[in-house]
């Protein structure tokens, strides 16, 4: 089985499989999505992957509608929670490319940080976090999840989030078959 990768506004109610939600910026960010889709199938092609980022430029500075942007932030509620039911939260927290003044930076994902950084304390959802070298809050966020937690892969590289993120679901897919993961 091939993983798809899910862009909005589409949905698939016949998904199969693990499936991987790519939380980090976007307006103010390099594509680093696609990067990390690369890597993912690379070493796990079965896994489906929800990209929040549409493919048309245009929206990457969120010149959305009040629909577009209500049919957005639906998209992703409903994928983010099914990858948190169905396999995991992949965070990578890019540095700024280019500055928006409209705009704090990356705000949206620091709402969403938190959010799911609460819910994996809670309901012991997979989730890594990847902090990419000059983004800006990277060591309140080192911090606060070694604090709170330290069951969290903290990645300095999407290539080593991408593989963590595979290796975190591939074990919880393990333990729930009743096998006993030894790595």
């Amino acid at each position: 089985m091939t993983g798809k990768v899910l862009i909005p506004p589409a949905y698939d109610e016949s998904l199969q499989g693990p499936l991987i939600f790519l939380v980090g910026p976007i307006q103010g960010a390099r594509r680093w999505q696609d990067d990390a889709i690369g890597i993912i199938h690379r070493i796990a092609p079965e896994f489906n992957i929800a990209n929040p980022r549409r493919p048309d430029a245009s929206y990457s500075h969120g010149d959305f509608s009040d629909e577009l942007y209500n049919e957005q932030v639906d998209w992703e509620t409903r994928h983010l929670r099914r990858a948190g039911q169905h396999g995991g939260v992949l965070v990578w927290c890019a540095a700024e490319s280019h500055h928006l003044c409209e705009r704090a930076y990356a705000q949206t994902s620091r709402f969403e940080i938190g959010e799911w950084k609460e819910r994996t304390m809670r309901d012991g959802n997979v989730m890594v976090l990847g902090i990419e070298d000059g983004f800006t809050g990277a060591k309140y966020y080192r911090r606060r999840f070694s604090q709170d937690c330290p069951n969290v892969p903290l990645c300095d590289n999407l290539e080593n989030a991408c593989e963590r993120i595979v290796d975190e679901i591939r074990m919880r897919q393990r333990n729930i078959e009743g096998v006993t993961y030894r790595g």
